[in-house]
């Protein structure tokens, strides 16, 4: 019994270790290439962050699903619904905030695509991703390289704030566009007379998102 359980301890920290090493490559690249696209082209880079890395970081985030999934069967000691709608500290990402950002706000309105916001948020990602998975990859080895917790816990508390006002600027910006286009809005019998815009969604979500982000820092903090 004792040496089944170590082989799918085993199993499980290599799982882990592969796929924070994957989500670490994806992350790594985004910087990098955002990074070299500042250098090279100078403020261009800031309308052109989609169209470089967009397909790379709808790998990320699909593959971020399985981080619920890995708290499901208690592969992380992370209960499933924070998993999925708020940020962890050292745990796990925004996954269906960042997916409704990604998949949603840009990946659905080409009017979001060229904006400077979206090279704003997928550097803040990439960049507390990169610390994030590092992190974790020693974590999940047994391993603990104590200048890295304290740069990862620094780069949290400068740059968690940043995203989330990135975050929020991009979903401003889409509400107008939403509503014009009335993209995802749920039409009611004429009798109503109206019908459910999606942007009201979204004004949902944004406050929801505030409110738990504030809270999450104050817990940080306490």
């Amino acid at each position: 019994m004792m040496e089944n359980r170590n082989v799918l301890d085993a199993v499980r920290r290599c799982y882990l270790f592969l796929y924070y090493l994957l989500q670490l490559l994806g992350f790594t690249w985004t910087f990098s290439r955002l990074t070299a696209n500042l250098i090279l082209q100078g403020q261009g880079a800031l309308y052109t962050a989609f169209s470089s890395c967009a397909a790379v970081l709808y790998s990320c985030q699909i593959l971020a699903v399985l981080e619920v999934v890995n708290a499901a069967l208690c592969l992380i000691r992370t209960p499933v619904l924070p998993t999925m709608i708020q940020a962890r500290l050292t745990r796990t990402p925004l996954v269906m905030g960042r997916n409704l950002i990604l998949f949603v706000v840009f990946g659905s309105l080409t009017e979001m695509q060229g904006r400077s916001v979206a090279f704003y948020i997928f550097y803040l990602w990439s960049s507390m991703e990169v610390f994030r998975c590092l992190f974790q990859m020693l974590a999940v080895a047994g391993k603990e390289w104590r200048m890295l917790t304290l740069l990862w816990h620094a780069v949290w508390v400068l740059l968690y704030p940043l995203t989330t006002v990135a975050e929020a600027v991009a979903v401003l910006q889409a509400l107008p566009v939403f509503d014009e286009t009335r993209l995802f809005s749920v039409p009611l019998p004429e009798t109503v007379g109206f019908s459910i815009s999606f942007s009201f969604s979204l004004r949902l979500y944004l406050l929801l998102m505030l409110f738990g982000k504030i809270k999450k820092i104050h817990s940080r903090h306490a």
